[in-house]
């Protein structure tokens, strides 16, 4: 069983500010450091953390090559990702007081990787593995169609937020991930109401309010919100998602998994940063006891 992750690997450049700032307002941040982000190796991240066997697919400039050690160290296979003649995915973060955060993006050479370099990753994969994706690289569409033809379990979070992104890979979905923003959003572009969209399995987390899980089935599980002082938010949702898919992977039922990963995606927002502040198995074991 092997989760195979399709994903973005950004440069995170963190501002904490006093509040997030206004339209035409000039701010002086109060701190600035770096980390390691994307919403995909902050998910390869959490699902090696969690125990799984991770292959992170993906690309990174000549400025990427430490965010990819980063995650060897975490004992994610990183064979299949590429060096690209163009620079790294980078995000700008600025987080305020109360932990929340507004973001700028630019995906570099996440959008640059060739579908050669995932048609040689999926080579060896099958029906007891997972394929991750989410909004912020190449080729999602066809990497998914791929991944269903080889009897992959897909789990897709659509973010950032696009329906034609999410039309373009929905028919070939197996776990639908959302928050709740997204799934107002995806609700109101399609035009139906969410239990009426028509997909295997269906996860939407509503952070401070938990999550929950439906089947196509009418099968239902909901986690319950643990209570914490966030200090930052960024990266939560990857972290759920992350765990989530290692457990789903490692044969736990859903309402197990997502008992998981509420508690880990909880543990995260205690701490400030992404990838790096996601906490291990062992800690989110001990923060649930």
């Amino acid at each position: 069983m092997t989760i195979y992750n399709l994903g973005s690997i950004n440069i995170d450049h963190f501002y904490r500010v006093p509040h997030l700032p206004a339209p035409g307002e000039t701010l002086a941040a109060e701190s600035y450091t770096v980390g390691l982000g994307g919403k995909g190796a902050n998910q390869s991240a959490a699902a090696a953390k969690a125990g799984a066997r991770v292959v992170h697919i993906g690309a990174v400039g000549s400025d990427g090559t430490w965010a990819v050690d980063r995650l060897a160290g975490w004992g994610v296979d990183t064979r299949h990702i590429a060096r690209l003649d163009t620079p790294s995915g980078h995000a700008i973060i600025n987080v305020d007081a109360g932990g929340e955060n507004a973001i700028v993006l630019f995906p570099g050479a996440n959008w640059a990787l060739p579908f050669s370099l995932i048609d040689a990753a999926l080579a060896g994969a099958g029906p007891s593995d997972t394929l991750l994706l989410q909004n912020e690289t190449a080729h999602q569409a066809e990497a998914a169609a791929l991944a269903r033809e080889l009897g992959m379990r897909v789990i897709y979070s659509a973010a950032p937020f696009d329906i034609g992104a999410v039309q373009a890979v929905l028919e070939n979905v197996t776990v639908l991930a959302l928050n709740a923003v997204e799934a107002d959003q995806l609700a109101a572009a399609m035009g139906i109401g969410l239990d009426l969209i028509d997909v295997p399995e269906l996860l939407v987390t509503r952070g401070a309010e938990g999550a929950e899980w439906r089947s196509r089935e009418g099968d239902r599980a909901v986690a319950a919100p643990v209570k914490v002082h966030a200090v930052d938010t960024t990266g939560a949702g990857d972290t759920f998602a992350g765990y989530f898919a290692a457990a789903r992977d490692a044969g736990r039922p859903p309402a197990a998994a997502l008992s998981l990963a509420g508690a880990a995606a909880s543990l995260k927002v205690t701490r400030h940063g992404t990838a790096d502040a996601i906490p291990t198995l062992d800690e989110v074991e001990a923060f649930r006891a």
